[in-house]
């Protein structure tokens, strides 16, 4: 005898003992379970259960009906649902959408223009309720081909600028799970600021150097003629100047999370950057981290000489570095992230699987996969699926008090 596919929906507060009840009267009506999933949100149940019910899927709908009474529990049953493809093969993309506030007029306009493109979400969960709200959506396209993947994409960047979101798209595969390495920029990345900046400030340039800063990240000036002239202005300072920029660095907010919270996940983790070895070194020695690239500042008699030894690690140096040590540590690309603000970083976000723009200028925001505008370098940790929960599960287990200051 063919079966009936029933739909059964659960719905109050979530308490012990309600899948107990619900599955024991499933088990006396002999049916066959298809699908399940449940969610729980601020303490609110929804349970659905579609199964395969034999004869008597009317006789099914009072039992369950009357179960779920006994623990003032809400339920709906639909007989005879189509029970559909999209749970059997599986949603096509992932969705991560962060908001500081999510409104709800914003996240509306995401759910139309997914509608308008004929894309299902097929099931949504909370990553993060700190310090932005993050939402993580599976969907399943209508038009499965590059065409459309292209389409889904360029669709949420505009939904993105227009309504003040961050949005990231990634086909939900194997390899989306399977992230390895990622490298960080330094400046107004990894810390706050620019390095050459402040040492600037110090020979009384800090005015010339900025401007010629903004300059080349927003691709206006090649970034190793840039660095030339800014270090120029440096000549004469005393060596010991390093050691006390150095020592005046502030990490980006959530920056320590992010490294502690990827390196208990096995990533490798490092820094390429266009800033200066003898500073950068002290941040690898303080976050622990993995590798790092940077620029050589020749120093002759205890002062700089406004010159950069060796090659310079520029916006194709990036990429080379990027190159290097994922061989170094056997990583293929494609499990590589990398991270940055400025158009010297186009080249590396290029590279590497997943390309990340941090508060970044239009030039990299426009060829990178995703863009973070929030203040906040943890961010990353939600667009790669990782929970705030998960991350303060981790540091309590680790006898850290998680903080939200």
């Amino acid at each position: 005898m063919a079966s009936t596919p029933v739909l059964i929906t659960v719905t109050g507060p979530d308490k012990p003992g309600v899948s107990s009840v619900l599955f024991a009267v499933l088990t006396r009506h002999g049916v066959d379970i298809l699908d399940v999933e449940q969610v729980v949100i601020r303490g609110q149940l929804v349970l659905g259960v579609l199964v395969a019910a034999g004869h008597d899927a009317e006789g099914l709908q009072e039992s369950v009906e009357q179960a779920m009474a006994s623990v003032a529990m809400r339920v709906d049953v639909e007989i005879g649902v189509d029970p559909g493809s999209r749970a059997r093969i599986g949603s096509s993309h992932v969705v991560v959408v962060l908001g500081a506030p999510m409104t709800a007029r914003a996240f509306t306009e995401v759910a139309r223009r997914l509608a308008a493109l004929g894309t299902n979400i097929d099931a949504i969960r909370r990553v993060a309720d700190y310090p932005v709200t993050g939402l993580e959506l599976r969907v399943s396209v209508d038009d499965d081909t590059e065409a459309g993947d292209a389409a889904l994409r360029s669709a949420l960047v505009e939904v993105a600028t227009r309504v003040g979101l961050d949005i990231s798209v990634e086909r939900d595969l194997l390899a989306r799970r399977a992230k390895r390495l990622i490298v960080f920029d330094v400046d107004s990345t990894l810390i706050q600021g620019e390095v050459i900046e402040m040492l600037a400030a110090k020979a009384g340039c800090e005015a010339e150097v900025r401007e010629v800063t903004e300059a080349a990240m927003r691709g206006e000036l090649d970034f190793a003629e840039s660095l030339r002239r800014r270090v120029a202005t440096l000549a004469g300072l005393p060596e010991s100047v390093l050691d006390e920029v150095a020592a005046d660095l502030e990490l980006t907010p959530g920056a320590r999370t992010t490294i502690r919270t990827l390196k208990r996940l096995g990533f490798r983790c490092g820094v390429v950057s266009g800033g200066f070895t003898t500073i950068i070194d002290r941040l690898v020695d303080d976050l622990g981290l993995d590798f790092a690239a940077a620029n050589e500042l020749e120093v002759v008699d205890g002062r700089l000489t406004g010159k950069v030894v060796g090659e310079i690690v520029d916006r194709p140096g990036k990429a080379v570095a990027l190159r290097r040590f994922a061989d170094q540590y056997d990583i293929p690309l494609a499990q590589c992230v990398a991270v940055g603000d400025g158009a010297n970083d186009i080249d590396m976000l290029s590279t590497a699987g997943l390309g990340v723009a941090f508060n970044a200028k239009p030039a990299l925001r426009e060829i990178a996969d995703t863009a973070v505008s929030s203040p906040y370098l943890d961010a990353v940790l939600f667009m790669l699926g990782v929970t705030r929960a998960e991350v303060e599960a981790a540091d309590l287990a680790d006898g850290l008090t998680p903080s939200r200051l």
